[in-house]
């Protein structure tokens, strides 16, 4: 894959939007490097789907800018329809269609008829693993294969962004593991993807680049690696005494790093702001202090931990009809 680390396939600035007296977005920014697969979540009602529908141009924001590859998809929205692919999180009603024909018919709305339209049709059907399925009609098919051939779709003018907007809800758990495999070629073929989802065990094992929207503002943006190190770094340190635990309570007193500590029998807790190697610092100068230690561990974390941690307020949020038909 091509070195894109520089460039923005997603820029969005002071994005803003209302449902009558109810704030969805409130000065929303966002970036999303070209050749990023980023995932994208937050609690209901925090304004996720409201901000993948603005991008992709189902809704006009109050006010800000969205910017897809360099395009303005407010002023600009033929042009940038080029841009992008959309994995709505809902498939529609296609009565009567065969597959081949639905793959057609969206093909014709980008400037492709007969022969190159039937042939391009074709070779999404095998990526996504529908090539015995052309002539099925598409109201016969599972859940799981509308998804699929709603992905082929959203790729049929082979755009460099995809949006996916819960592709893997309600699907079962092999056919869930099926479609990320399929988004995770197309990453590795270089396009730029964007992904949300309320499944975050799939998304720190599929991303690069997470991001989490709260009470309509982004709180928390970075890569994997970034997010997977705050995980680590804002979990306490367990360490087990086996003798001296006064000496190891003075030492830990004194550690600029450690902001709390806590005793329960020959255990310690302590808060410790360190990355990897301050820990490595840190249990040298207790062993060679002379206490002697069992156990040296950070306490279990995830990034469904980090989620709860970030977005638990008991703020009280106002449900709106509107919220049940959008899934804001």
């Amino acid at each position: 894959m091509a070195d894109t680390d520089t460039v923005n396939m997603l820029k969005i600035r002071n994005l803003k939007k209302k449902f009558g007296n109810y704030r969805v977005l409130e000065d929303m920014n966002m970036e999303i490097k070209a050749g990023a697969l980023y995932g994208f979540v937050g609690p209901n009602g925090a304004g996720k789907t409201t901000t993948i529908r603005i991008m992709s141009g189902l809704l006009l924001p109050g006010a800000g800018e969205v910017e897809i590859d360099g395009v303005d998809t407010i002023r600009e929205p033929e042009r940038v329809k080029e841009k992008f692919g959309y994995v709505p999180d809902h498939f529609g009603v296609y009565d009567n269609l065969k597959v081949s024909e639905y793959m057609e018919f969206f093909a014709s709305c980008y400037g492709m008829e007969g022969l190159k339209a039937r042939k391009r049709a074709e070779i999404l059907l095998e990526q996504v693993g529908l090539g015995d399925k052309r002539d099925f009609f598409v109201d016969s098919l599972s859940r799981g294969m509308k998804q699929r051939l709603c992905l082929a779709r959203a790729l049929i003018h082979d755009p460099q962004f995809l949006i996916m907007d819960e592709p893997t809800a309600g699907l079962d758990p092999r056919t869930r593991l099926e479609f990320r495999d399929t988004v995770q070629e197309l990453h590795e073929q270089g396009k730029t993807i964007l992904i949300s989802s309320h499944l975050l065990s799939d998304l720190s094992e599929l991303c690069t680049d997470i991001g989490i929207i709260d009470s309509g503002k982004l709180v928390l943006s970075g890569t994997m690696d970034q997010i997977m190190n705050q995980i680590h770094t804002s979990r306490p340190l367990i360490i087990t005494v086996q003798e001296n635990l006064p000496t190891a309570m003075q030492l830990l007193k004194e550690e600029v790093l450690v902001r709390t500590i806590s005793v329960r029998d020959q255990e310690i807790v302590a808060g410790f702001d360190g990355d990897a190697e301050a820990e490595c610092e840190l249990l040298r100068r207790l062993v060679e202090a002379g206490v002697k230690i069992r156990g040296f561990v950070r306490e279990a974390g995830s990034l469904e931990a980090l989620f709860m941690q970030i977005t638990n307020h008991q703020k009280e949020r106002v449900v709106l009809s509107y919220e049940d038909e959008s899934g804001l």
